[in-house]
């Protein structure tokens, strides 16, 4: 697959609730429970983070976006934790396992060196599997387990917490 990662731009913003919302309507792969509206899109990437990352991949030569990447500033009430980061990835349903996390995870790693982060953290669904083993595959390790901390449609849902440092 021809694969280009580059930042996200404001006009991205429905092709990434295309890629978003099919994915919470599943309710097996995030803690998201409600799909999400272009124009909250669009305002989510306008006010992003100026630290933070953001990135899409785009298949050529449809020029079509089949995954993003989005890495923020852990915490923003103190500077003691100024080098970790939070992550969340996510790829279009129908083109997983080709390459697209990988893609996104080598661009993130060095644009979140160059911005000064020396940790990435993030929560994986305990029941996602897949995901938890594509992160494992990119060098975060297991730190600990959040019993019970999603709740969707009544069902409660542990968190795996992991980490990869820089």
């Amino acid at each position: 697959m021809n694969l280009l990662v580059r930042e996200v731009q404001s006009n991205d913003a429905a092709a990434i609730i295309g890629i978003l919302n099919p994915i919470i309507e599943t309710s097996i792969y995030t803690a998201f429970d409600t799909p999400l509206t272009v124009d909250a899109e669009r305002e989510y990437i306008l006010n992003f983070p100026q630290r933070g990352v953001f990135h899409v991949a785009v298949r050529f030569p449809e020029q079509t976006v089949v995954g993003f990447q989005t890495m923020e500033p852990f915490a923003t009430f103190t500077n003691a934790f100024d080098h970790v980061g939070i992550i969340g990835t996510y790829v279009n349903l129908l083109y997983r396992r080709q390459g697209i996390g990988k893609s996104l995870f080598e661009a993130t790693f060095e644009t979140a060196r160059i911005k000064g982060y020396e940790k990435i953290l993030t929560y994986v669904r305990a029941d996602n599997a897949p995901a938890l083993a594509s992160y494992l595959w990119h060098g975060f390790r297991i730190v600990g387990t959040a019993q019970r901390q999603a709740k969707i449609k009544g069902t409660y849902i542990d968190e795996i917490i992991i980490e990869r440092f820089l």
